[in-house]
């Protein structure tokens, strides 16, 4: 009793947040539907209505003429029937659908905006899942599924008061087992709504293994991990499927009570109705008149099954996407702050964060990057380097501490426009399945075609550019799958320099290169980073030795800094790093 009353207030809940947000702003497409679908279920009490006249009347008299006018008005009617209906999916439907697109948009804005811990913590497909699958319900709520439902219902009401005032005990005699039926599907409805919010949460990860599956076929195939990945994928798709069989189970309730009871009344009907006939209270056209009438009062309820599923899964699809536009976008964090034209310096302030609670990635982190001046970050692998660059890219936020920006706390610059001071190239980054010109120009679109080519040329891309048959109009597939690791990142560096950034983020950007092509980018990162902030996370040593200062780092502290000549000489743990790379 409790779940129902407790499913009964979150419908409630959901429904009046649905009308606020959804119906209300397009209450005049409601109220165009409901006029069209009171036309047509006007119109399809004709017919009914008629069939009194023809039987008792026309029939007996053989009035030719009247039925011949009687058939003419049926036509009209149907005509009139069939127009509102194209009517109602034209206007409704496909504002439906406008709506749909619209509220997309807003959800992949809203994920956007969302910081880059929030992705780390869910996977690709949810999302997509998000965007694609979650918004599809709000048809069933403007389209033509609620307009339908309160057509219907508009049905019943009317039938009913023709079916009384044709015969008073045949109407409650056919209402008894339909007063059942309905407690029967609300209390379906109430248990059912959780079952259909659950199963949204199951797709998302379903689909966020597949599309992971997919991403990593090679690896998958290198670690012959075939039977592995399906005896995973076939635990969530079982797991799923008993989501869909509860809910089956429960929607052919409805469905073969409403079949059931409606027979009932029916049968119910029938013989009541034949027993009035004998009597002689009643014709047999006022009988068939009430059997039509009785059509039109039971077919709401064989729509309660279809639609009240829709706006049930719309409900709860919509819960799920009301959870994630309440979340706070890291734009909506700093709103109002400062906005910053140029760059001058970056530190870190005592800065300390962890992943997981009570173990600490970073700690007490406390040094400074002036403009025109780069700094180097070494440390073995897990040290904290990856971290440290993601905070001074704004990508986390420290646990404590500060992050200070031109002299003033990260929290008082606007996030955009620090940003847009940013050139960062990731240790795994990625390309998108365009051309080598698009991913080139992404940082920048406006870029001019010298910028461009002195960018490829310092990136040294033009040296395979000029080998691929469409030059830099190639396409590199999903991922840049059709380039090799060297050359994927070599085009995420001249991204990085296309974008003229004032703060350059490396890291480890050329730990996927030939010495050949390392080399030479080298050459080109000197005059690029002259003038701009850098910092630097160095998995090749011997690239770092003209840095200002090199910071050694170990579990998320720093042990050592200096230059290089200063902490070679120190023989301490750069040294050490240092020796053990250059024998290797």
């Amino acid at each position: 009793m409790h779940l129902i009353f407790t499913n009964m207030n979150e419908s409630r809940s959901s429904l009046k947040k649905a009308f606020k947000t959804i119906i209300k702003p397009r209450i005049h497409l409601v109220f165009t539907g409901l006029g069209l679908i009171v036309i047509s279920k006007g119109a399809s009490f004709v017919a009914p209505l008629a069939m009194r006249t023809f039987v008792d009347d026309l029939i007996p008299n053989k009035d030719l003429q009247g039925i011949k006018t009687l058939v003419m008005v049926v036509l009209i009617a149907l005509i009139l029937q069939a127009t509102t209906s194209f009517l109602l999916t034209r206007l409704v439907s496909v504002a439906a659908q406008y709506l749909i697109t619209e509220l997309r948009i807003q959800v992949q804005q809203k994920l956007l905006s969302l910081p880059v811990r929030f992705f780390e913590n869910t996977q690709t497909g949810a999302l997509v899942s998000r965007v694609m699958k979650d918004v599809e319900g709000v048809k069933s709520l403007i389209g033509t599924g609620l307009v339908q439902l309160i057509g219907g219902l508009f049905t019943a009401v009317v039938a009913f008061v023709f079916l009384i005032r044709l015969s008073l005990p045949m109407t409650l005699f056919s209402l008894a087992p339909l007063a059942l039926f309905a407690l029967i599907a609300f209390k379906a409805f109430t248990t059912v709504r959780p079952v259909f919010r659950e199963r949204g949460k199951i797709e998302a990860e379903v689909k966020g293994r597949l599309n992971e599956t997919f991403s990593g076929i090679r690896m998958i195939k290198g670690f012959s991990a075939e039977s592995r990945e399906k005896s995973r994928f076939e635990k969530g798709a079982t797991t799923l499927f008993e989501n869909i069989k509860k809910s089956m189970i429960y929607m052919a309730l409805i469905s073969s009570g409403s079949i059931l009871l409606a027979g009932v009344a029916t049968t119910l009907v029938t013989g009541l109705g034949g027993y009035y006939i004998i009597e002689g209270s009643l014709s047999l056209g006022e009988f068939l008149q009430f059997t039509f009438l009785l059509g039109l009062l039971i077919s709401p309820i064989f729509q309660l099954t279809s639609v009240g599923t829709e706006i049930t899964d719309a409900l709860a699809g919509l819960d799920r996407t009301e959870e994630l536009f309440e979340k706070i976008s890291e734009f909506e964090k700093h709103k109002g702050a400062e906005l910053i034209g140029g760059f001058h310096s970056l530190a870190f302030d005592k800065v300390c964060f962890s992943y997981n609670e009570g173990r600490k990635v970073l700690n007490n982190i406390s040094f400074e990057l002036l403009a025109g001046k780069t700094i180097a970050l070494v440390g073995s692998s897990g040290a904290g380097k990856s971290t440290l660059a993601n905070i001074a890219a704004r990508f986390l936020e420290p646990d404590s501490g500060h992050l200070i920006i031109n002299g003033q706390p990260a929290n008082e610059i606007d996030l955009a426009s620090y940003r847009k001071q940013l050139g960062v190239v990731l240790q795994d980054d990625f390309l998108f399945d365009g051309t080598i010109r698009e991913n080139v120009l992404y940082g920048n679109p406006e870029c001019s075609e010298e910028e461009l080519a002195s960018a490829l040329d310092a990136a040294y891309v033009s040296e395979f550019v000029g080998s691929l048959e469409k030059g830099i109009e190639t396409v590199i597939g999903e991922r840049g799958i059709k380039l090799s690791g060297g050359q994927r990142q070599r085009l995420a560096i001249a991204r990085a320099l296309v974008a003229n950034p004032r703060l350059l983020i490396l890291d480890e950007a050329t730990s996927n290169l030939d010495a050949e092509s390392e080399y030479y980018i080298q050459l080109g990162l000197e005059n690029l980073t002259r003038n701009r902030a850098t910092l630097v996370i160095a998995h090749r040593l011997s690239t770092i030795q003209n840095a200002d200062i090199i910071i050694v780092l170990e579990k998320g502290e720093i042990v050592e800094s200096g230059t290089h000549k200063e902490l070679f000489e120190k023989q301490g743990r750069y040294h050490s790093l240092y020796t053990r790379q250059a024998r290797i």
